[in-house]
């Protein structure tokens, strides 16, 4: 117990660098590096988290991705000036790690350059990574050129004023308003820019692939909306690689809300912090976001619909359901493994990768005010699930230009299971 004690004694200490500007770009990751942190046993996990929960006094050191699971990797973002202090704490209190990138700023701006030189300049190619206004123009050129089949749906615009847009998928023979729906959704975390590429490679199958994939609209429609945070999106892709949050200003000088700790399902319990320079700020209320409020709009007018909810993020390989805030399982945990397992168990046998499964705070965390919570709880839609893709590059979350379409089209196998599994099942 001593290292615990030490370690409390080591970070009750204020290093953070402050608020950044707009004027800021990705030079603020200079000196900047990634170090992966593994936890060796329960005791240690829980050092680990506790260092976690306090990011109101240590707001500089950023945990890319977490896990309460002993021997499993934590990816923590530092910058130099915070990096004597955690090794310091690390060392004291017996924790394995070891820098996995050394010069951050570097590899960023490589993966910037290679995603340029991949780029084509029509289209969607799943060559490069595309921007917010290339998404949104996309979607409306399909609605466009498949008016029976591709029905675009405004959901509301964003803090800064982008208008968020969903596209509506469904079998031109049928033209029936009242078919069963599965919705999903991705990027509402901006730096995971895997997850909106994978969404739309699911639009690409079901629209432009249809021939292929008409067995599944025969009785369920689509609903994807690619970027629930376009703001932050776009922030990440102009300043800050690895920005989590949403854009709009909160208290304590801070910019941008946890939009996945924003919805009103047990918002601000557990996983979600209420200092507003946190990456897990749950916002001053429930919903206090136009992103997530208009998200939380457009699942309700699928109510009674709406069979499954897949919120696609990354990274690490997970196939999570409900739920986040506590780590009972619900009455019907059975139904929501089963689906899961059968988007699982797709991919291993396809890719040999492997998926892990289960509720959310019993597998990876706790994640209270989660959005896959409130569809499966407030909006009783029977499966909701939330995808972890995998995960590449300097920092996971940041797979190279040259891993989109292997990792979408691996993505596309487990989901097209899933859904096939939930035509069967509801």
């Amino acid at each position: 117990m001593y290292s615990y004690f030490r370690f409390l004694a080591i970070f009750i200490i204020t290093f953070g660098h402050g608020v950044r500007t707009e004027e800021d770009n990705y030079s603020v990751y200079e000196g900047y590096k990634l170090i992966e942190v593994t936890p060796q046993n329960t005791l240690q996990s829980s050092i680990l988290g506790y260092f976690q929960k306090q990011q109101h006094k240590i707001p500089s050191v950023n945990f890319l991705s977490s896990t309460k699971l002993p021997n499993v990797p934590n990816l923590l973002l530092v910058p130099p000036e915070s990096e004597i202090e955690l090794q310091t704490v690390l060392r004291s209190s017996k924790i394995p790690f070891k820098i996995v990138n050394n010069d951050l700023v570097t590899s960023i701006r490589a993966e910037r350059s290679e995603n340029s030189r991949r780029r084509s300049p029509t289209g969607i190619d799943f060559e490069s990574y595309r921007r917010f206004d290339e998404i949104s123009g996309y979607l409306e050129d399909l609605s466009k050129k498949y008016p029976q089949q591709a029905k675009l749906i405004p959901v509301g615009k964003s803090f800064e004023g982008r208008q968020m847009n969903a596209l509506r998928i469904t079998d031109s023979s049928e033209g029936r308003s009242d078919k069963k729906v599965i919705f999903i959704d991705a990027g509402i975390h901006a730096r995971e820019w895997i997850a909106p590429a994978t969404a739309l490679f699911v639009i690409h199958q079901l629209v432009e692939n249809f021939d292929s994939n008409r067995d599944l609209l025969k009785d369920y429609d689509w609903v994807i909306l690619p970027v629930v945070n376009p703001d932050g999106y776009e922030y990440s892709h102009t300043k800050e690689r690895f920005w989590r949050k949403t854009r709009k200003p909160n208290s304590f000088a801070c910019v941008g809300t946890d939009a996945n700790r924003n919805f009103d399902f047990h918002w601000g319990e557990t996983g979600a912090s209420n200092y507003a320079c946190a990456e897990t700020y749950r916002g001053p209320k429930a919903f206090s976001e136009p992103e997530t409020e208009a998200l939380k709009k457009v699942l309700e007018s699928f109510e009674g619909n709406c069979k499954m909810y897949l919120s696609l993020h990354s990274y690490g390989n997970y196939l999570l359901y409900p739920w986040g805030y506590e780590s009972t399982l619900p009455p019907t945990w059975q139904d929501l493994d089963e689906i899961s397992m059968a988007g699982a168990n797709a991919i291993k046998n396809a890719t040999g990768t492997e998926y892990t499964v289960g509720s959310s705070t019993n597998v990876l965390y706790a994640a209270a005010g989660a959005s896959d919570d409130y569809a499966f709880g407030p909006l009783k839609i029977p499966v909701s699930i939330t995808m972890e893709l995998s995960g590449a590059g300097s920092g996971g979350f940041d797979p190279p230009a040259s891993k989109i379409k292997p990792f979408v089209e691996e993505a596309w196998i487990g989901i097209k299971a899933m859904a096939e599994a939930v035509s069967k099942k509801y």
